[in-house]
C-alpha cells in the first residue's frame, strides 16, 4: 500500500463499515512552510486524518471543510478534502498565547464541518470534547448524524493517520462486539503506522474478525490557490488601497497560507488588474 492512501473495508459478520487512512509524504508537504509546535502538529494531523476519512465516503463530487475557530493559541484551523481525496490544511496561531493540551488549545473554540455539494452546502456544528478531537467526532456522529462511530486519530510530524468505524444504519450490533472494537482502536499509536501499515494493520487489529477490504485510494496534498484567486482578492481590496501599498514597497507580495507559494504584483500588474475592471459603455469606440 502506498503510504498516502485510504483503504475502505467492512466486516463480514458485523454490521460495521470502516476505513483506514495513512499519510506521510502529503502530510509532511502540508507542514513544509510552517513551524508548528508539537500540539498544533498533532491537532492539525488529527484534523487531516478525520477530514480524509469523512471525504472518502462522499457519493458525489464535492468537498469537506473542517474549521476550528478559537481565541487562544489556536486562532484558526482549516482542513479541506475533496471527493477525489485532494487535501490541504493550515493553522493560524497567536504566538503570545500558550496551551498545554487539547482542552486548553480549544477552550472557547468552535468547530464546524461543511459538506459542499455545489449549490447547497450543508454545515454541521461539532461540540468539542475536552479529551480529544476523536471524541468530539464520535459525539458529532452519534448525536448530529445519528451514526454510532468509533474514531481513532494519531499524528506526529511524520505521519497523520486514523481509522473510522461506523455502524450500518438500521442494522443492530451486539453491545459487546461494538465495545470490543472500541477497545481495539484505543490501542493505536503512531508506531502502528510506521512504514506502509495498511492491510497488515487491518489484519492484525481485527484478527478475530473476517474483514473484506475494498480498493484503496490515493490521498494527495493539492492546493487550489491560483493567480486568478489572488487577483480577485486584490480587486476586493480596491485600487486605492493597492496603490497605497505600492507607495511603501516595490511589490505587493501575497503568500498562500496553505502551500506557501508567493505571488508578487508590481505597479504594472496593478494597473493591468484594474484596467481589466473597466466596462466600456455602449457609445465607446473600440
Amino acid at each position: 500500500m502506498p503510504a498516502d492512501s485510504i483503504i475502505p473495508f467492512g466486516f463480514e459478520a458485523l454490521p460495521v463499515r470502516g476505513a483506514l487512512l495513512q499519510m506521510s509524504r502529503s502530510w509532511r508537504r502540508m507542514q513544509r512552510d510552517h513551524d508548528y509546535d508539537a500540539l498544533i502538529t498533532e491537532t492539525l494531523g488529527h484534523a487531516a486524518a478525520a477530514t480524509g476519512l469523512i471525504a472518502q465516503s462522499l457519493k458525489f463530487d464535492g468537498a469537506i471543510t473542517l474549521q476550528i475557530q478559537g481565541s487562544g493559541h489556536l486562532q484558526m484551523l482549516v482542513m479541506q478534502c475533496t471527493s477525489d481525496l485532494d487535501m490541504r490544511g493550515m493553522a493560524s496561531l497567536d504566538e503570545a498565547a500558550t496551551a498545554g493540551n487539547f482542552a486548553e488549545l480549544t477552550e472557547n473554540a468552535h468547530c464546524a464541518i461543511t459538506v459542499d455539494a455545489g449549490e447547497r452546502p450543508y454545515q454541521g456544528i461539532v461540540a468539542i470534547q475536552d479529551e480529544s478531537f476523536a471524541a468530539s467526532l464520535e459525539h458529532y456522529f452519534d448525536r448530529s448524524v445519528q451514526v454510532p462511530s468509533h474514531v481513532a486519530l494519531v499524528a506526529n510530524e511524520d505521519v497523520a493517520a486514523g481509522i473510522l468505524l461506523q455502524q450500518t444504519p438500521g442494522a443492530p450490533i451486539d453491545t459487546d462486539d461494538w465495545h470490543r472494537l472500541h477497545l481495539l482502536l484505543a490501542t493505536l499509536t503512531t508506531r502502528d503506522f510506521d512504514g506502509d501499515a495498511g492491510l497488515e494493520l487491518i489484519g492484525k487489529l481485527f484478527a478475530e474478525d473476517d474483514v473484506r477490504v475494498y480498493e484503496q485510494r490515493p490521498v494527495n496534498f493539492q492546493c487550489r490557490c491560483s493567480n486568478q484567486k489572488v487577483e480577485d482578492v486584490l480587486k476586493m481590496l480596491g485600487e486605492e488601497e493597492s496603490r497605497e501599498a505600492l507607495e511603501t514597497q516595490d511589490n505587493i507580495e501575497v503568500v498562500c497560507e496553505y502551500c506557501g507559494e508567493k505571488r508578487s504584483f508590481d505597479s504594472v500588474d496593478v494597473s493591468r488588474l484594474f484596467a481589466d475592471n473597466v466596462v466600456t459603455g455602449p457609445g465607446s469606440v473600440q
